[in-house]
């Protein structure tokens, strides 16, 4: 790895880590279309039956120490109620083990009618994270020493709420999975001259919406929208448009706003299991071949759908 290569992942880091204040974000998705209760706890049971769904993101491949992303989520109704539940772990790394972040959250939601057609639901997440920081591993990046004491498995609590309206063709959903601004560690009274560092899990608030068109009998298209603002940060606005042939093959394109521009792909392989890829290209000047290769996401989608629930066509969210 050549010298400015080790700059960029050095600088990367000490900007999650170092500093006067950090704004630590949510992780970030490119299929949250099919990820959706990681954004918004008021989807939970919204598809109707048992759903299991895993994804791994790899960011900025080919750049030592990129953040690697690994989401688990399992949601379902309860029998012959208004209600569904769910639960998530989320697990974060930066910097070849620099940083690593774990959350565990349980998930309710509770559904009304409000149109023929129309869904109204209202979620509650609680939970929380294990975060571990090891300033020796910035060794590894040839950098100086830091003078901070390490960080093991340290618990943070959160709680989360949402609010989700869909039908059969349109979605919208409002939410704030992250309520609690928490600070994991400041060492800001420390001896003159060391460095300062403050590590605050800021509200992160998201818009997320949809809308599926019937082009043809075996043709819809689903232009969807998802906005995130977090204070600290600049706003995040991720739009994409996807197809769905023969309610079997989806495919896509996004654009993170002066962010990437991304393909999707995915594939319903039976009633049960989709699976699904994505790809980013960097649009910033991160992008270019010489500091990584894209970021890439894969998403496998299980859902327990009995014989006599088979779907006569498939949800496109």
């Amino acid at each position: 790895m050549n010298i400015k290569s080790k700059f960029l992942i050095l600088l990367g880091t000490l900007l999650f880590v170092c500093g006067t204040v950090v704004a630590q974000q949510d992780a970030q998705y490119t299929q949250y279309m099919f990820n959706t209760m990681s954004v918004n706890p008021a989807y939970a049971g919204s598809r109707g039956q048992l759903s299991i769904t895993g994804l791994h993101r790899s960011q900025w491949v080919g750049l030592e120490g990129a953040p690697k992303t690994q989401t688990l989520n399992i949601q379902s109704p309860i029998r012959n109620s208004k209600l569904g539940y769910g639960v998530s772990i989320v697990n974060d790394e930066i910097g070849n083990g620099v940083v690593q972040e774990t959350y565990f959250d349980a998930v309710v939601s509770y559904t009304i009618d409000v149109s023929a057609e129309g869904k109204l639901s209202f979620g509650l997440k609680a939970g929380g994270n294990l975060l571990n920081l090891d300033f020796n591993k910035l060794r590894n990046f040839d950098a100086e020493p830091v003078n901070a004491d390490n960080i093991e498995n340290r618990f943070s609590p959160n709680v989360g709420v949402g609010i989700y309206y869909h039908s059969s063709q349109f979605y919208a959903g409002l939410s704030a999975p992250n309520l609690l601004q928490t600070e994991h560690f400041d060492n800001a009274q420390q001896e003159a001259g060391s460095v300062n560092f403050l590590s605050k899990e800021r509200i992160n608030f998201y818009f997320i919406t949809g809308y599926v068109f019937d082009l043809n009998g075996n043709l819809k298209f689903k232009p969807a929208l998802l906005t995130k603002v977090v204070g600290g940060a600049p706003l995040q606005v991720d739009m994409s448009a996807n197809f769905m042939f023969n309610d079997k093959f989806t495919f896509g394109a996004a654009y993170r706003w002066d962010a990437a521009v991304s393909a999707m792909v995915g594939f319903q392989i039976s009633d049960q299991f989709m699976i699904g890829l994505a790809y980013d290209k960097e649009t910033t000047d991160l992008g270019g071949t010489q500091f990584n290769d894209g970021s890439f996401e894969v998403l496998l989608r299980y859902e327990l759908v009995k014989s006599f629930q088979r779907l006569v066509s498939p949800r496109f969210f």
